[in-house]
């Protein structure tokens, strides 16, 4: 016993100071993408024909980015003859709505607060029951992280429960196979009002790699209505725990990025 009570006081606290502090990120995160217009050379389509989920178009003054595709990977940057592209360490990526998320130069921050009846009554006891919807289990496993002791969900009283019974509202990840869109419909409709649903990731919000195949819905909203989106291929923690926090009304501030 007196040895584990010396290992824990050497740990030191473990628990993650955000948001009152900013998080520590790895160098290598690979953050919302920035527009150098300057640098887009004319007629160049190389960084479209490049990505693999048709999250960038060109439009008058360059690439237009849509978050809600992207797979956060590094095709379009490497594809760029010119640098025009790059990836920030902007984590602060959810929205209330899918057309907030594109853009053509900086991500902006937004404000992904709840109306005020919803932010009193789940403010300080949110109830979550996440649903797999056909995902590969990045999503459900970076979810799964926020109930560790670096992010410690919990202190914030929000909780991943067993039951949509239980449940304030679901947390969707995945793009929603045919085969799960019952699934997710009874899940939804389980749920007492009112409610609320967060789409994680990008198959949930758009679909994916998987946008388009015939056996995929292309998203949660294809089934439920959705309050909160929070793009990511997966989202990092700390993008999953912001984005909650703000819908919850814990932040407030809006900013842009500067990175």
């Amino acid at each position: 016993m007196l040895d584990i009570l010396l290992a824990r006081a050497k740990q030191g606290h473990r628990t993650g100071a955000y948001p009152d502090a900013q998080p520590t990120l790895p160098e290598r995160l690979r953050g919302a993408l920035r527009v150098l217009p300057d640098r887009c050379p004319s007629g160049c389509r190389a960084c479209v024909e490049a990505c693999p989920t048709a999250a960038i178009d060109i439009v008058p003054g360059g690439p237009r980015l849509d978050a809600g595709r992207c797979l956060f990977c590094t095709d379009c940057t490497s594809a760029c003859p010119s640098g025009a592209l790059e990836h920030t360490q902007e984590y602060r990526l959810s929205a209330r709505s899918r057309e907030e998320l594109v853009y053509t130069r900086e991500y902006e921050v937004k404000k992904a607060a709840l109306d005020e009846r919803l932010r009193k009554l789940f403010g300080r006891s949110l109830k979550l029951r996440q649903v797999s919807a056909g995902g590969c289990n990045g999503c459900e496993l970076d979810v799964n992280v926020l109930g560790t002791i670096v992010f410690d969900l919990g202190r914030f009283g929000i909780q991943v429960v067993a039951s949509p019974r239980h449940a304030d509202g679901l947390l969707i990840t995945g793009p929603v196979s045919k085969n799960m869109e019952l699934a997710l419909q009874k899940t939804y409709d389980a749920v007492p009002d009112p409610k609320i649903v967060i789409a994680c990731g990008a198959c949930a919000i758009s679909g994916g790699p998987y946008a388009g195949h015939p056996e995929v819905l292309g998203g949660a909203s294809a089934v439920v209505p959705v309050d909160l989106v929070i793009p990511g291929c997966p989202p990092h923690p700390y993008t999953i725990l912001d984005g909650l926090l703000r819908m919850l009304g814990r932040i407030e501030e809006r900013t842009t990025t500067k990175r």
